[in-house]
């Protein structure tokens, strides 16, 4: 399958670099597969369009400032590093136990977390980088990795919360299309009100449009409503370098779905009730679990490298809330594979042509 195939043309000024004024204000295309009809209309219109019974799946990740904004020691050059996964505590890893900081021949507390960093023609293993505001935090490039990726050991000088330092000094990650410095606004905005396990660069975007009040409207609509997890990486962004689609692979990412979430999941399932999946996170989550479960989807947590495509076999996915994704994305392929490739491009195409705004602070589209 032909990359070229899943290309359309977007005039950049459709491109949101600011969210809706208030969430819940944005536009929905609504596609409905059974009439080949497409509807234009708002959000606030999500209730009316499912069904009593419809479980309504969402991803309650939470978005962390993994951009940090430094300078190189001793020189002073300017150094930005993106944090993009944890990995394991240094001294429970032989290959970098040397490396471990001390003071007064006591080790520091330090983490590891693999990174982008720029600019890396000069971020060699050895060097040294500091990063200071409210707080400072401390690091040493370990180890050069594929696509300009680092091994970075971060600590504070005292010891305290690396966490907590990451969270005062960092930067909101925002996607590279929205072509903005992050403002203090962008902390909230960038979440979605699900948002409680910390652990994502990017946000599950099509959860940014829920409000309070939204939840209590499905629910009086008989709508019901569970969270999972999966912390979404840099991966997200990655574009398909490959010319054919079979030929590309995601990189992995962490999900864990609850004991409670799991029941919902099942006995909706069970009971032949739809499964709405909020975002492409959610639905490879649910799908993942279900593949590894013969169908049923198990509570726990595990990694998932599952690349949807068209062809695929969903067995979990009734419905499908997402935002609009960039050209021959992986998340486009993903959606083409629910709704059908030239379906999907033509309701781009609308959307294009309605002057919707695209990706992560953009508008929504429904699947039916």
């Amino acid at each position: 399958m032909d990359v070229r195939d899943f290309d359309f043309h977007l005039p950049p000024e459709l491109i949101a670099q600011e969210p809706a004024p208030d969430r819940g204000a944005s536009r929905l295309l609504y596609v409905d597969r059974a009439h080949a009809r497409l509807t234009h209309t708002q959000v606030t219109a999500l209730p009316d369009l499912l069904r009593a019974g419809d479980l309504v799946v969402v991803n309650n990740t939470r978005v962390f400032p993994a951009r940090l904004l430094g300078r190189r020691v001793p020189s002073g050059g300017a150094v930005e590093c993106l944090l993009v996964r944890r990995l394991a505590p240094p001294d429970s890893q032989s290959n970098y136990s040397d490396y471990l900081p001390r003071v007064n021949s006591q080790s520091i507390k330090s983490d590891l977390w693999e990174a982008l960093v720029h600019p890396g023609q000069k971020l060699h293993p050895g060097a040294r980088v500091v990063f200071a505001g409210t707080a400072t935090i401390h690091g040493e490039i370990l180890e050069q990795k594929f696509s300009g990726r680092r091994i970075i050991r971060l600590w504070t000088d005292d010891g305290s919360s690396l966490d907590a330092a990451i969270d005062a000094i960092g930067h909101v990650p925002l996607p590279p299309y929205i072509k903005r410095a992050d403002r203090s606004a962008d902390h909230e905005r960038y979440q979605t009100i699900f948002a409680r396990q910390r652990g994502s660069v990017a946000a599950p975007t099509a959860g940014l449009h829920f409000t309070p009040s939204l939840i209590e409207a499905l629910g009086r609509h008989g709508v019901s409503v569970t969270e999972i997890t999966l912390h979404v990486g840099y991966g997200t962004f990655q574009p398909v370098r490959a010319e054919q689609v079979e030929e590309h692979h995601v990189e992995a990412e962490r999900y864990t779905i609850s004991d409670r979430a799991a029941v919902a999941i099942n006995c909706a399932l069970d009971e032949s009730r739809r499964i709405i999946a909020v975002g492409t996170t959610t639905t490879r989550t649910h799908e993942s679990a279900a593949r590894a479960s013969g169908g049923r989807v198990r509570a726990g947590s595990a990694s998932t490298d599952l690349f949807i495509y068209p062809g695929f076999s969903f067995r979990v996915l009734g419905g499908l809330l997402t935002n609009f994704h960039l050209p021959r994305s992986s998340l486009l392929m993903l959606v083409s594979a629910f709704a059908g490739r030239e379906r999907v491009l033509s309701a781009y195409h609308a959307a294009v042509a309605a002057r919707y705004r695209f990706y992560s602070y953009g508008d929504a589209m429904l699947i039916l």
